[in-house]
């Protein structure tokens, strides 16, 4: 009985990494793809973005109201507070994020990653095949394998993608024993995304850096300091979501007046900038390009409007573009490497924002080298420890809210 049901877990597993693996490539080619489109027509493209947003509304009011909760979705049901999240939202999650990339929207990826991962998670645990396991506790355990997975294979960091899946759902508790089925999706994953040519982000940091006393306590300030921009970010995103909705209570109204007020704003505020991803930022942070000492503030307002309306897309991107472009900005304060800051700001404020503290410290190491895990070590023990608890996700819970 026992090694029928570690057969069926490890099969699971198997499955979600190489379809979902599959899945987030082709998400994430696309996603490249309009990128591309909307630099090159930025002007016409922007234009359309309150449009657009009537159109994302319409799809979700028409095809699956519920995938419209989104992460807040997939943490009651990695919870235990709901049972099922809707196979359509794989579809919807996936075109509309498209869209609002395609027209000019500040927006991440990770969130569809994840929702992906974990929406086909969930559909195939009910399936006869693993009928066999018991399932209260298995539904709880395929979410955090389908995040794992979704994870690894947009980004391709196997070891973040593992450790984010399983320290998320709940602060402060790590789901552990799911650690080995965790891992095979999320590396199954990433060698299927590998497999098929998907390209990963990576940074050299070309300078010596030798801790000392003093370059500890400079790295605790900086994990402070990042602390306080993944604050503002979390803090700015729940209070812009709460005033659009008493403002505006009528969702097509809200994305139509918020994706003008975004348009204008994109369009004024150099010229696209700050619309997309946010990878021009981290290119700029890494490759010596102009970064201005503004760009992280901006970035922050440009993503929490197009979210906090209702446009589709994820925050740890822009959040690694926030982190590294202001730890440019602290670099000369600091007295040391730009690029080395950057770095520690990539990883800090992400952690910060998302209330998460090995998930970013492994990210740092698979994106920019794993010598410089323990610099990253050190900045998220304050980036972690001072973030007044406050994270992105809505649905997270403290462990003492969940016991």
């Amino acid at each position: 009985m026992i090694v029928r049901k570690e057969a069926s877990m490890l099969l699971f597993s198997l499955i979600i990494g190489c379809v979902v693996g599959a899945l987030e490539v082709g998400f994430g080619k696309i996603l490249l793809l309009v990128t591309s489109i909307r630099i090159n027509n930025f002007g016409y493209w922007i234009l359309l973005l309150p449009i657009i947003g009537l159109l994302i509304e319409w799809l979700y009011k028409t095809f699956s109201q519920k995938s419209q909760e989104g992460m807040g979705l997939i943490f009651k049901v990695g919870q235990g507070e709901e049972r099922d999240i809707p196979l359509m939202l794989i579809p919807l999650v996936t075109v509309t994020t498209w869209l609002t990339h395609l027209f000019g929207g500040s927006a991440g990826r990770e969130g569809v990653a994840v929702q992906i991962g974990a929406a086909l998670s969930s559909w195939v645990s009910k399936l006869k095949i693993f009928s066999n396991l018991d399932k209260e506790e298995f539904s709880k355990t395929a979410i955090v394998i389908g995040m794992a997975a979704g994870f690894s294979g947009l980004f391709q960091t196997p070891l973040a993608a593992t450790f984010f899946a399983l320290e998320v759902l709940i602060v402060g508790k790590l789901e552990m024993k799911s650690i080995f089925y965790t891992g095979i999706a999320a590396y199954t994953s990433y060698f299927v995304s590998r497999g098929l040519d998907f390209e990963k982000s990576s940074f050299m940091i070309n300078h010596h850096v030798e801790i000392t006393p003093i370059l500890v306590v400079k790295l605790l300030i900086l994990g402070f300091l990042f602390s306080l921009v993944g604050l503002l970010f979390s803090v700015s995103l729940k209070q812009a979501k709460a005033y659009f909705t008493r403002w505006m209570p009528n969702n097509y109204q809200k994305i139509l007046v918020g994706g003008l007020i975004v348009a204008i704003l994109a369009l004024v505020l150099h010229t696209g900038r700050y619309s997309g991803l946010g990878t021009n930022l981290i290119e700029a942070s890494f490759q010596g390009e102009i970064i201005y000492s503004y760009d992280f503030l901006l970035k922050i307002m440009l993503t929490v409007l197009t979210l906090a309306v209702g446009f589709q897309g994820g925050e740890v991107t822009p959040l690694f573009a926030i982190g590294s472009s202001f730890g440019v900005v602290m670099a000369s304060f600091m007295g040391l490497p730009i690029e080395f800051v950057a770095a520690l700001g990539y990883v800090a404020v992400f952690g910060s924002a998302t209330n998460t503290f090995l998930a970013p410290i492994l990210i740092g190491a698979e994106v920019f080298g794993y010598e410089w895990l323990p610099y990253f070590f050190i900045t998220m023990l304050t980036a972690y420890h001072c973030n007044f608890n406050v994270s992105i996700y809505g649905k997270q819970k403290n462990l003492n809210e969940y016991l």
